[in-house]
C-alpha cells in the first residue's frame, strides 16, 4: 500500500489557536490524495490522563538501524514480531540510513493492514498548528493501539532536562501520551535510557523539516 502524506503549511498570521542514527535526508514527493483511515476500535480516555502502549523495546543493532528499530517497536504495539533486519530490508535501509517517514509509513501499512499516514512538519521549527496536529495524531494513534514513528533532526530536551542530540537525523517511536498529549512518551532505540517523556511542542520542533508516521 502506498503511504499517504499529510503536509501541513499553516500561516501564523492566519492561525486560530486551538485549546537512526545518521538517517538519510528526507526525500521529496508529491502529495497523495486524501484517503480515509481504516475503522479501528478506540479505547476510552485514560482516567489518569496517561496512556502508554504495551510494546517490545530493542536497541538498534547498528548505528544506521534507528529506523528499523523504531519501526519494529511501533509494530510490536500491534503484536507484530519481525527482526530489525527484516524491517530494514522492507524499508530499504542502507549504511546511509533510511530516507524518510514515507518509508516507515509504507512498511507500517504493509505489515499492519493500513491506517498510517505521513505528516510533514515544514520549516525550521513547528508552528502552533503543527504542534496541535502532532498532539492530536499521537493521541488518536495511541488510542487505536498504533505506535508512532518520528523522523527527527538536531537536539531536543526531555521533561527531565536531558538533551538528545542527533545532528545527522534519527528515528524514534512514540508509544504514549499524558495530559491530553501535552507530553509524549518516547521509546528511543539509540538512547541508553531507552524511554523518556518530552513536551509535544519540543517533539514537533525535533521533527521539523522531516515527518512522522501515525
Amino acid at each position: 500500500m502506498n503511504s499517504q502524506r499529510r503536509t501541513r503549511i499553516v500561516s501564523l498570521a492566519g492561525l486560530v489557536a486551538t485549546g537512526g542514527f545518521l538517517a538519510g535526508p528526507t526525500t521529496a514527493a508529491q502529495a497523495a490524495p486524501a484517503e480515509s483511515r481504516q475503522v479501528a476500535v478506540v479505547q476510552p480516555a485514560p482516567p489518569d490522563g496517561e496512556r502508554v502502549l504495551e510494546h517490545e523495546y530493542q536497541p538498534q543493532r547498528t548505528e544506521y538501524y534507528c529506523a528499523p528499530a523504531a519501526t519494529r517497536i511501533a509494530l510490536s504495539t500491534q503484536d507484530k514480531d519481525l527482526s530489525q533486519k527484516q524491517v530494514a530490508e522492507k524499508l530499504g535501509t542502507t549504511r546511509a540510513g533510511t530516507d524518510s517517514a514515507d518509508d516507515t509509513t509504507r512498511v507500517l501499512n504493509e505489515l499492519t493492514g493500513g491506517g498510517y499516514e505521513t505528516t510533514e512538519i515544514t520549516g525550521a521549527t513547528a508552528n502552533p498548528g503543527q504542534v496541535n496536529e502532532l498532539r492530536a495524531d499521537v493521541v488518536e494513534a495511541v488510542d487505536t493501539r498504533r505506535g508512532v514513528v518520528a523522523n527527527t533532526l538536531g537536539t531536543a530536551v526531555d521533561t527531565d532536562g536531558e538533551r538528545h542530540s542527533f545532528p545527522g537525523g534519527h528515528y524514534v517511536s512514540i508509544v504514549g501520551y499524558r495530559d491530553g498529549g501535552e507530553s509524549l512518551k518516547i521509546a528511543d532505540p539509540y538512547d541508553p535510557e531507552k524511554h523518556y517523556w518530552m513536551r509535544s511542542d519540543e517533539v514537533a520542533d525535533w521533527i521539523a523539516q522531516r515527518g512522522y508516521s501515525s
